[in-house]
């Protein structure tokens, strides 16, 4: 079992014929993902990378039978084709777009209350299952099928830990990253739900970042009802109060949002704390036997 993406997933590109576009949907090509088609409005009829290009998404779930979407539309534009997808009722949206307005968001945000479709992002590396499937901008070759699940906020951190999992011997069920911004489809709580039932996942690296109150909620989760290891990280414990550090979620106000109150209330849900992102592999392979 894995979670949100297998090798049966069928993927289109929204943004397909940019310059970002092209060049990652090749890679999650050459992964082995099965992608099938792309979009961008006007270029409907010709071919991308071999794949049939669509001037709508509906038009493309239509012809391709795909399910799942990766948007790599720039930021003025990201929001509609979120939207776009979205009313096409399928599955999954994956946003890696960077820099979309909050505002935006709020609107799609709106848009999706009642409805299915799960979206991932924005501003986020992406989603993969190791060895079945890879929708985004992580270096795939440094993912191996395992037993440990890892979501987080930062794309970045994603790929140390991954790294270190694969250092200490141990692969993935499946990596999710939510994205930092403030305003995003899909939370640490929605993930933790997905790994809690999937039987192959055995344990979880959660990674989070100081601003918002996500991780604290991620907290409350985990102490009622998740059942199995979690080790943590969160970035940013240096930052000065008020400064915005890297994402647009992570900073700090009203003295909330901090590492250390995430560090405590993660401690007390019962997770292990790695101090460092050197860390998280040992600290993970520590909590299970």
């Amino acid at each position: 079992m894995s979670i949100l993406v297998d090798k049966n997933t069928r993927v289109i590109t929204q943004g397909i014929t940019g310059a970002q576009g092209s060049f990652h949907t090749e890679q999650c090509l050459a992964y082995g993902s099965q992608f099938v088609g792309g979009v961008t409005p006007g270029k409907g009829g010709t071919k991308h990378l071999n794949l049939p290009v669509f001037n709508s998404v509906r038009d493309a779930q239509k012809q391709t039978g795909a399910n799942v979407s990766m948007v790599f539309v720039p930021p003025p534009f990201a929001a509609d084709s979120i939207m776009e997808a979205v009313d096409a009722d399928l599955d999954l949206v994956v946003c890696i777009t960077e820099g979309i307005p909050v505002l935006d968001m709020i609107r799609v945000k709106k848009f999706m209350e009642g409805r299915r479709t799960r979206l991932i992002g924005p501003n986020c590396p992406g989603v993969i299952t190791p060895g079945q499937c890879k929708i985004g901008i992580m270096p795939g070759q440094i993912h191996k099928p395992g037993r440990i699940g890892v979501v987080s906020r930062s794309g970045t951190l994603t790929y140390e830990a991954v790294f270190q999992l694969g250092q200490v011997g141990l692969g993935q069920s499946s990596c999710v990253g939510i994205g930092g911004d403030p305003v995003n489809g899909t939370n640490f709580i929605d993930v933790l739900r997905l790994f809690n039932a999937d039987k192959d996942t055995d344990a979880v690296i959660m990674i989070g970042e100081i601003g918002g109150s996500a991780e604290e909620e991620a907290a409350e989760y985990i102490k009622k009802e998740f059942k199995k290891p979690v080790t943590v990280f969160i970035a940013g414990a240096s930052a000065p109060k008020g400064k915005r550090m890297g994402h647009a979620g992570a900073i700090i106000s009203g003295g909330k949002g901090t590492a250390e109150a995430k560090f405590a209330a993660l401690e007390a849900a019962g997770c292990k704390i790695a101090r460092s992102p050197a860390d998280l592999g040992r600290t993970l392979k520590s909590q299970i036997k």
